[in-house]
């Protein structure tokens, strides 16, 4: 199955980051490479890395970049960006981009083991190495799946879900992703089940950021990424839930916030001053025609901000 995926808020995200024809951009998160075709696009003598730690997205997008002759492509975890960077001598940055959302090809490819809606082994790894999804279902306690269910996925039904796979591998393994979906259906009240959206996607979202480890890095890479911004860059990130979406906005308030004395202070003892502003306050939501065309755009919101 060839790798795709359909890039959201194309134009809004290009059009956040600004673009200088002699820029450094990085794009790490790579995908199907429709964010970095669009950087390449608008580079003259710039440069472009784009990262991404799927084996199947580095091959795709090395081959969709091929002709650019601005652009680089590295497999790694945007976790390291940093020193990823430096490697490259991209630093300092004029704009980094993070796309967070599940690419269309690893949602609609079962051997991938992501969705819930075909039967393939249970998988989930973005790398395809490490610990995968059928890993933790058969060997972590029912508290820890349901710690993993409630914190990842905030489903209010994390325990009842976790008992369920507890008695299910009691029997024999849980080894496919129907398999798992169904035992959450057949855990959860009747009420969850003949409610809008199938049951279990909370657990799939929950196991697959547990296997990835995606909120885990996430603060890493975006606070490696606004270091390596020069003064005036910009670091914009498209989240799809409020998990990722949450870090992303309190890392960009703590950089945009200043002053930290009691309100009751006369005058700023503490000196600080802020070290971004952003572009958008509330961030930036797609348009109902996107959503329209692409449904997996839905939950999506661009946040942006610029380096003081």
């Amino acid at each position: 199955m060839e790798f795709y995926h359909k890039p959201v808020m194309l134009s809004e995200a290009i059009e956040s980051l600004n673009i200088k024809p002699d820029g450094f951009y990085i794009d790490c998160t790579a995908g199907g490479g429709g964010h970095s075709q669009a950087v390449a696009e608008k580079l003259v003598s710039g440069r472009l890395l784009s990262i991404d730690r799927d084996p199947d997205a580095v091959r795709t997008v090395s081959d969709r970049l091929r002709d650019f002759r601005c652009a680089a492509v590295v497999r790694a975890n945007y976790g390291d960006l940093k020193d990823i960077a430096e490697e490259n001598e991209m630093v300092p940055a004029d704009g980094v981009l993070f796309d967070l959302g599940v690419s269309s090809y690893q949602l609609d490819n079962p051997a991938r083991g992501f969705s819930y809606h075909s039967d393939a082994p249970l998988d989930m790894r973005m790398s395809k190495e490490g610990v995968s999804a059928r890993d933790l279902v058969n060997g972590l306690s029912a508290e820890r799946l349901a710690d993993i269910i409630w914190k990842y996925g905030e489903d209010k039904n994390a325990r009842r879900i976790a008992d369920g796979i507890i008695a299910a591998r009691a029997k024999e393994p849980v080894e496919t992703t129907l398999q798992l979906a169904g035992i959450v259906k057949d855990s959860v009240p009747a009420a969850v089940r003949r409610s809008h959206g199938h049951p279990a996607r909370k657990t799939f979202q929950a196991l697959r950021i547990a296997v990835n480890g995606e909120l885990d890095g996430l603060s890493a890479g975006l606070e490696a990424a606004f270091d390596i911004l020069r003064p005036g860059g910009r670091l914009s990130v498209i989240t799809f839930h409020s998990l990722e979406d949450r870090i992303v906005k309190q890392s960009m308030a703590g950089w945009c916030r200043g002053c930290t004395c009691p309100p009751d202070f006369p005058v700023c003892v503490c000196g600080k001053k802020p070290r971004a502003e952003l572009l958008y306050k509330r961030g930036v939501v797609p348009s109902e025609k996107e959503i329209d065309e692409n449904p997996r755009s839905r939950s999506a919101r661009l946040r942006t901000c610029i380096k003081l």
